[in-house]
């Protein structure tokens, strides 16, 4: 491992999972969502081009898994044109030093995601007494110090183009984190959301383990602003997306998707605002 880089004195693998673990769905012929335990990594290219990015990086210590699923999707020794980062959390950063060490490619993430991603600033603690299931009282054993990656991690250009995919723009969508961004094609309206609302009940453990569908906002015991996260949602729906790829639970699309987030941004405040915790006004 390069020196230089590191991850957190309390970096560690988590002993959580789902039904989904270890299997992929192509929700489009040029976007492919991995499962790695509870999280999601997204392969963003089509196959027969070779040419390709991921969108964030699972749970510690799942490179070899995700070299593997590259390899197997665009073939032996292929490698991406550069790493995008829709947060720094540890569960889309676990594999992100080996990788790097692994592909040499770039790393972009938000101008306010830098300072969790190069060792400067750490998160605000996860909450485990917030309103939910298992997860969210699991969530105080997660890992919170920062990776520090260093040089090997660029900001995203200000004009919200993405390096090496033209075709998609990313969106601020803050809320989960400071500098969580959301990716977006506006030509088929295709969403990679991150964290900024995901398609399971994140923080109880039952649903997560059998990854039942339905919309949420962003996992509880990791959000801290939940205004912020209530305009990135509004933003996100205004944007009308027929497919959205989100870091937990499946993809939606069609009816489902379009009905399902006009629910959210009209019941945030019920659905994803936790009755009780820290980060609670």
């Amino acid at each position: 491992m390069d020196k230089r880089m590191n991850y957190g004195s309390d970096f560690k693998s988590i002993p959580a999972t789902s039904i989904s673990s270890g299997s992929g769905i192509s929700v489009l012929p040029d976007l492919y969502c991995h499962t790695i335990q509870i999280v999601n990594i997204h392969l963003v290219g089509n196959p027969n081009s070779g040419d390709f990015i991921l969108v964030d990086a699972g749970m510690p210590n799942s490179a070899d898994e995700i070299i593997s699923v590259t390899e197997e999707r665009f073939g032996k020794n292929s490698r991406p044109k550069a790493i995008i980062l829709t947060h720094g959390h540890f569960d889309h950063v676990g594999a992100i030093i080996e990788l790097i060490n692994h592909w040499k490619v770039p790393v972009y993430a938000h101008e306010l995601e830098l300072p969790f991603l190069t060792g400067l600033k750490r998160y605000p603690e996860p909450d485990s007494s917030v309103e939910g299931g298992m997860v969210a009282k699991m969530s105080k054993m997660f890992p919170n110090e920062p990776v520090n990656l260093g040089d090997n991690v660029e900001k995203l250009p200000a004009d919200g183009s993405i390096p090496y995919m033209p075709d998609f723009s990313w969106v601020h969508t803050p809320g989960h984190s400071p500098g969580h961004i959301s990716l977006f094609r506006e030509k088929d309206r295709s969403l990679i959301a991150g964290d900024a609302f995901v398609t399971v009940k994140q923080d109880e453990l039952y649903k997560v383990l059998t990854q039942k569908q339905e919309i949420n906002g962003p996992p509880r015991y990791l959000t801290t602003d939940w205004i912020a996260a209530k305009n990135s949602v509004s933003k996100l729906a205004a944007l009308k997306p027929l497919v959205a790829a989100t870091g937990h639970g499946l993809p939606m699309t069609g009816d489902l998707l379009s009905d399902s987030m006009e629910k959210l941004v009209r019941e945030f405040d019920n659905i994803a605002i936790p009755d009780h915790g820290k980060y609670i006004d």
